[in-house]
């Protein structure tokens, strides 16, 4: 279960640096599709036809990532937490879902207020850092109370 607990937390470290990756690809495209000369306004991005760069699907991404499959792996890490029996770590799957549930507040409200966007990234930082240790943790738990392969007799 420890294991398992590491790889979930690995797994969030993961979906973080895709995040990354899906908001630089789309913001990349806009910036190249403005210098091409497009224009943009919110008509544009709720267009029912084809995105106007098709880097605009790391928007879509980037999204759908944040607000669903990153929370329900936190979830389940949470969940997890209480049979993995890690040293600590129901407190650090809390310290993820509750980085998770932050950042998905700030997301939303980077839509409105613009510093949000400023504090998500900087909380996409803690959040990677924190299931970073959290896994790292639980590995190495879960290799002390491995149990030890006999080695077989030389015939």
């Amino acid at each position: 279960m420890k294991r398992i607990y590491a790889v979930l937390a690995f797994v969030v470290c993961g979906l973080v640096a895709l995040q990354a990756s899906f908001a630089v690809w789309a913001d990349s495209g806009l910036f190249l599709w403005i210098a091409g000369g497009g224009t943009i306004d919110q008509s544009t991005m709720e267009s029912e036809s084809l995105p106007p760069f098709p880097e605009a699907a790391g928007f879509m991404l980037h999204g759908m990532n944040g607000m669903m499959v990153i929370p329900v792996v936190a979830l389940v890490l949470l969940v997890v937490s209480f049979f993995a029996k890690v040293p600590r770590g129901i407190a650090w799957a809390v310290g993820v879902a509750v980085l998770v549930a932050l950042q998905v507040t700030l997301g939303i409200l980077g839509h409105s207020v613009s510093i949000a966007g400023l504090t998500h990234g900087i909380n996409a930082l803690a959040l990677f850092t924190v299931a970073l240790l959290a896994g790292q943790r639980a590995w190495r738990a879960a290799a002390v109370t491995a149990p030890a392969t006999p080695v077989p007799a030389a015939a």
